[in-house]
């Protein structure tokens, strides 16, 4: 028999299938524990199901030799250590679909109670006043929604719009056009384009480095005025004190929360102003949404019990560890061409081949194509991405992906190559792995180099001439920024043409030293690339 803790309050549905899985399955309810009684307390159990109120820290798990399994009614798995469950052998598991109609419903709720006032002439009804001249609104109809992050929940929120007869211009970086031209949506390459042409702005992501402050300050001045933005997403994307600068000074005409930098907020400098409304994290708040991420997460925790079966794992993959292990350098290269074309395309992802050459042609090249996709996928999707998903879910965005397999050697015994067409344009890159665990940047383009893929990588392609690479080292040594590598290749082997530097920094640049190295009349682009740390891996590849 094996025994689950249920860790916060479920649904009586969720409860009722565990009733039914007896005699296989026996629970306990045991809601706000932390500190030694909850560590004490999963040291009893075989499988645990939480929300969101519980802390599952590493502190919780130290020690278990029994939890096999921690399944999370939703889809956020934050208060989930799953570095520390990693190590343990225990899988983490979500809901991933649950929420999504009622988080999407919520974000359309609060848009129209934006565009009506609802809150506030409700508020002055019940204070006794008649003001049906002061609480004049706006139609949705005929106005133009931007939906920032086109995974589940924006798709909804796109149905919703155009039910309303809206017009929905979209940015999803891992979207192709095609699939977004089937939804009846217009999608744009960056988001900074579709600023000016909106009149109601709401974002569907996570929060990533990417995302944070995706409407900030220096974004006050490209907005339409009079927009209105929703956020049922994660606070942190629109940063709240330009919220407050723009709505004091009218280039804002509305902003509506459900999600805040700092949660639980009970106060704000927005609570104050006029044409806001806000909900305490309330996207998920549905009877029908407790009730279905309840019942998914009894059905995977029996499931994987009972049977061993794994679905919506989000630290660890379903592979055989000696797989696992013979393929662990290569995983790292691929996953890391991931995180490294996330950020080195531009414009809508359109096709992606890749090319495996040499000895590692000969193995199992569907996981490294599967970790090439969690790495790109990674910070853009809600969904929590790995090497299990990671295939499914770049194929859902609708962008055509092919592989192809060469014996023959290379220039190296083993080299991944990759080529994404983005907005009419043609990003390429290739990588190795030198030793056992130490991955490489071999060629970017035409350019044939030799640079560490991780940290703070720094690319700026560039005229062959003297004193260029000086120059830019002169740069980030006035701004103490450390250069730790330099890489700089050449499409050609003769001097004079085009040439591309990589540079391995040891910190952020600030934007000046950046602003400097381009202003450089020897300097066409610049790019800043943040990699993962030398030796990190995501949780699905740790021993």
């Amino acid at each position: 028999m094996f025994r689950v803790i249920v860790l916060d309050t479920l649904s009586p549905e969720g409860l009722a299938l565990l009733d039914a899985a007896k005699p296989d399955v026996e629970y306990e309810v045991r809601t706000g524990l932390k500190g030694a009684d909850l560590r004490n307390a999963l040291r009893e159990f075989d499988g645990a199901i939480c929300r969101s109120g519980v802390k599952i820290t590493a502190e919780s798990l130290e020690g278990n030799r029994r939890l096999k399994a921690i399944v999370r009614a939703g889809v956020g798995t934050d208060n989930i250590d799953k570095k520390a469950a990693t190590r343990l052998g225990i899988v983490v598991m979500n809901t991933p679909a649950g929420n999504t109609l009622s988080t999407a419903e919520h974000a359309f709720a609060l848009m129209l109670g934006l565009s009506r006032n609802l809150a506030s002439a409700h508020r002055s009804l019940l204070d006794g006043k008649w003001e049906r001249n002061a609480y004049m609104g706006a139609q949705l109809a005929d106005k133009t929604l931007g939906v920032v992050g086109l995974g589940r929940i924006g798709q909804e929120v796109a149905k919703r719009a155009q039910a309303f007869q809206m017009r929905v211009i979209g940015f999803d970086p891992f979207l192709s056009a095609e699939q977004a031209a089937k939804m009846g949506i217009e999608l744009v390459e960056a988001v900074a384009d579709m600023l000016p042409r909106v009149d109601y702005l709401t974002v569907h992501t996570p929060l990533t480095p990417e995302t944070k402050y995706l409407v900030g300050m220096k974004e006050l001045e490209l907005l339409k005025p009079g927009v209105r933005l929703i956020n049922c997403a994660r606070g942190g994307i629109y940063e709240e004190a330009a919220l407050v600068a723009g709505l004091q000074s009218g280039k804002i005409g509305g902003v509506a929360l459900d999600v805040f930098e700092t949660e639980p907020c009970t106060a704000s400098p927005l609570f104050q102003m006029k044409n806001v409304l806000v909900t305490p994290h309330l996207g998920a708040s549905t009877e029908e949404a407790q009730t279905q991420v309840a019942v998914e997460a009894v059905q995977l925790l029996v499931n994987f019990l009972t049977t061993g079966e794994v679905r919506h794992a989000v630290n660890m993959a379903a592979i055989d560890p000696k797989t696992l292990e013979s393929l662990r350098g290569f995983l790292n290269v691929a996953y890391r061409l991931g995180r490294f074309m996330a950020q080195w395309h531009e414009g809508g992802a359109e096709s992606c081949h890749l090319q495996y050459r040499g000895e590692v042609a000969r193995r199992d090249t569907k996981l490294l194509t599967s970790a090439f996709c969690a790495g790109l996928l990674e910070g853009i999707l809600d969904d929590e991405v790995n090497i299990v998903n990671g295939e499914v879910l770049f194929r859902e965005r609708g962008i055509a992906l092919s592989e192809e397999s060469r014996s023959d050697p290379g220039a190296f015994s083993s080299s991944m190559s990759v080529e994404m067409q983005c907005g009419g344009k043609v990003y390429s890159a290739s990588g190795t792995l030198f030793g056992s665990n130490m991955p490489r940047l071999v060629r970017l383009n035409d350019y044939r180099l030799e640079a560490y893929l991780d940290g703070n990588l720094l690319i700026f392609c560039h005229s062959d001439v003297p004193g260029i690479i000086g120059r830019v080292g002169t740069i980030f040594g006035e701004h103490q920024i450390n250069i730790g590598q330099m890489s700089v290749g050449r499409a050609s082997d003769l001097p004079g043409g085009q040439a591309v530097g990589v540079l391995n920094l040891d910190g952020v640049p600030p934007a000046a030293a950046i602003e400097e190295v381009t202003r450089h009349p020897a300097v066409s682009s610049v790019k800043l690339i943040a990699m993962p740390a030398a030796g990190k891996q995501p949780p699905w590849m740790s021993p």
